[in-house]
């Protein structure tokens, strides 16, 4: 009897042959506020349409997850879904700018498995230049996007584009650090948000370093109403969960919105820009002896930091199966035991609901409250 082939969530349309005098349409995956820095790279590097995407849904993760493999983390899951409704909008070319992880592999099988849907696109995946000079990054994009490209002006738009990460970055910290304190509530969602809508408009340096100085003004000139004793708590773990609020369903704005202190080490700048392993691994020495993987040493030096600078607790996230970060638990443990410092240990997958995080979360939010209160009296 014939094996029936279980039925697809997407059936690709037959798409219209492109007009060859139309210009490229590009999207890239959904990564936290980094769209800012993916649209000005289309539009002033690769000088050509910016996609963006809409907020995800439930549809996205179940997109993503009903065309992978059972075996592949939550973040697959999410790119996959992100780059399918990307194609249904009528992207051209698909951007993976790879990762420290599997993330680097995931590029060459999310195009195979898009193209046994069907579908016709040109996916630039940057995995197979990494570690090469920023030249050679130009090159592929010739090849991929625009052949009439100048290295030069791609070069110069690079070097924007890192800095604009890295200012993404700054606010963003700053962000973390005091919105939980807003004496107007709202008033830091809207203060960023406008900072992120005027990066959006930028086109050259001198717009970018104007953007930055408003927008870091009125974020420092708000009101905040800090306690005596705030409670203080970093987040750490993987590359793609513990950075993007729509893989670990807004975690750092559910701590703002208890009056909580945030801080996280991870971000583009600390990880793809200003990483440097052998320093990080130097101080966790006590713990650690040799490389355990792309987030591994900066998950146990923030640890490690944040129980030195007497923060309250740790909240460790991973998606499902992150072998690195799974490998980082014991020394975590440990870490916890020789510090007393608490960690709350969350995995994510698919099926993850807010729920059962609201309900870890405010017990572990009370756990910290009634541990600084002991310790006050």
């Amino acid at each position: 009897m014939e094996r029936k082939r279980p039925p697809r969530l997407v059936l690709p349309r037959p798409r219209p042959k492109r007009d060859r005098h139309a210009r490229t349409r590009v999207a890239f995956l959904r990564y936290s506020y980094y769209d800012i820095v993916f649209k000005f790279f289309v539009e002033h590097v690769l000088d050509a349409d910016y996609l963006p995407l809409p907020e995800p849904t439930k549809r996205t993760v179940e997109l993503g997850s009903r065309n992978s493999s059972d075996s592949v983390c939550a973040p697959f899951k999410h790119i996959l879904g992100d780059y399918l409704e990307a194609l249904e909008l009528g992207a051209d070319v698909l951007v993976q700018f790879a990762g420290p992880c599997r993330l680097g592999y995931y590029g060459e099988l999310q195009e195979s498995i898009l193209r046994d849907l069907g579908y016709e696109f040109e996916m630039l995946n940057f995995a197979t230049v990494t570690g090469k000079p920023l030249t050679e990054y130009i090159e592929v994009c010739k090849k991929k996007v625009n052949p009439n490209l100048s290295v030069p002006h791609g070069v110069r738009g690079m070097l924007i584009a890192f800095q604009m990460i890295e200012y993404l970055d700054e606010a963003q910290d700053f962000y973390l650090a005091h919105a939980g304190f807003e004496a107007e509530r709202g008033s830091f969602d809207r203060a960023l948000a406008a900072y992120h809508a005027d990066l959006r408009t930028v086109a050259n340096e001198r717009d970018l370093a104007e953007a930055h100085k408003r927008g870091m003004a009125a974020l420092r000139a708000l009101e905040v109403r800090v306690p005596v004793r705030p409670l203080r708590v970093g987040v750490v773990g993987e590359y793609f969960t513990a950075a993007d609020p729509r893989s670990n369903l807004g975690l750092e704005r559910k701590l703002l919105d208890m009056g909580v202190e945030v801080h996280r080490m991870l971000n583009m700048t600390n990880r793809n820009l200003r990483y440097h392993e052998k320093n990080l691994r130097a101080g966790i020495s006590d713990y650690v002896r040799y490389d355990m993987g792309p987030t591994s040493s900066m998950t146990i030096a923030a640890t490690l930091k944040y129980a030195q600078e007497g923060f309250d607790g740790v909240v460790h996230l991973k998606s499902s199966g992150c072998t690195p970060e799974v490998d980082c638990i014991p020394v975590l443990q440990q870490v916890s035991r020789d510090t007393g410092m608490p960690i709350l240990y969350l995995s994510y997958d698919s099926q993850t609901s807010d729920t059962g995080l609201d309900t870890r979360l405010e017990a572990f939010y009370d756990m910290l409250a009634m541990k600084k209160e002991r310790t006050a009296s």
